[in-house]
């Protein structure tokens, strides 16, 4: 345990963040699995939707730097190809 003033303050900080991080890495989980829900009913439409908000969600997430960047950009790429391909087929 911390025991200089700063070091225990730290430790509070630490805390606050990791809850934070934790929700937002869930919310991003939850938002992915939507998305690949839609893709696997072939709801064009609610992918597209969905699509959108992933987007959104995994920029904000890579620029706070709890995902890299390029593994942001990466997820973008394949979730995008996939929506892309299921407006074409439909």
């Amino acid at each position: 345990m911390a025991n200089h003033k700063s070091a225990m303050k730290r430790a509070r900080q630490n805390i606050k963040r990791n809850e934070r991080n934790r929700q937002q890495r869930s919310r991003l989980k939850t938002t992915l699995k939507q998305l690949e829900e839609a893709i696997a009913e072939n709801n064009s439409e609610e992918a597209q939707s969905r699509l959108l908000v992933s987007v959104r969600l995994l920029d904000k997430i890579a620029s706070k730097g709890l995902i890299h960047k390029n593994k942001a950009a990466r997820k973008k790429s394949n979730l995008t190809k996939k929506v892309n391909q299921l407006a074409a087929g439909a």
